[in-house]
């Protein structure tokens, strides 16, 4: 395990420092995705901006923490056997019917994720109306699809992987991808041949935070809250280095691309059926 005096670098050691606190190992269960920046948890280089930021985390506090890989559809049933301490990402206002949200822990967000729609660029800009298959990782779920996908206004392709999602679009087997905007940043360059997308605020998207759950260890949650309000300046510098940039800071650019009026922007009170 690693060592107590590790956190002097921190904050947070003057508040969970005492000698009372016990260093612990924990497993996290984590989508098996490739989805970095945010996590790649496959990867035996460089995990993503959650990890980062739990890593840093270890280091101030001693608590070990080993991942595990986890087809997304597991995650919950395995947090739920007691087979994973943890899972990430997870997210208070996502459902599933294996765990309950009011019997879980949720951390403070570890990052901010620009999920949205992405078509091809000379595409953009025709609004909902025009998708009539949306591309998807296999296991998420189309919230803001889900009423069309419901009226059979859009249907769904699942894909194993970004490389597939940008691949059916490319060949217009799909009408649009839904993705996150920093793993389109990152998966188109180093895909190239896929970089003729764009995010297109004419379609759903919004911003989401990524958390780490738990059933049994609200007291793990705790440190970790206190970790990262005690260390603002470490946090950000962390989101930096993998270039996560807040919603906030890219619409503006965006709108100005795709030369938007304001009332052409996606809004969730916009109507979705025909």
């Amino acid at each position: 395990m690693k060592h107590w005096a590790v956190a002097c670098t921190f904050a947070v050691f003057g508040i969970f420092g005492s000698a009372n606190a016990i260093a612990e190992r924990f497993i996290v269960g984590a989508q098996n995705l490739s989805y970095f920046p945010h996590y790649d948890f496959e990867s035996d280089v460089d995990k993503g901006v959650g990890w980062a930021i739990l890593e840093a985390f270890s280091d101030a506090t001693g608590h070990e923490f080993v991942y595990v890989a986890l087809p997304i559809r597991r995650l919950q049933m395995e947090l739920m056997k007691g087979n994973v301490d943890f899972v990430y990402p997870d997210n208070i206002r996502w459902y599933n019917n294996i765990t309950k949200t009011k019997d879980k822990s949720f951390s403070l967000p570890l990052t901010q994720a620009v999920t949205g729609t992405f078509v091809k660029t000379n595409k953009a800009g025709r609004g909902i109306t025009a998708i009539k298959n949306l591309a998807i990782a296999l296991g998420f779920t189309p919230v803001n699809w889900q009423e069309r996908v419901n009226n059979g206004d859009t249907l769904l392709t699942s894909v194993k992987d970004v490389p597939q999602g940008f691949a059916l679009l490319q060949q217009e087997k799909v009408d649009a991808l839904d993705l996150e905007y920093h793993v389109a940043q990152y998966s188109t360059a180093t895909l190239p041949q896929y970089d003729d997308v764009t995010l297109d605020l004419t379609l759903p998207h919004n911003e989401v935070s990524f958390c780490i759950s738990t059933l049994a260890h609200q007291g793990i949650i705790d440190e970790l809250n206190g970790f990262i309000t005690s260390n603002p300046e470490l946090i950000k510098e962390i989101r930096a280095r993998y270039a996560i940039t807040p919603l906030s800071e890219l619409f503006d650019t965006l709108v100005s691309e795709q030369q938007l009026a304001p009332n052409e922007v996606w809004t969730k009170s916009m109507p979705s059926a025909e």
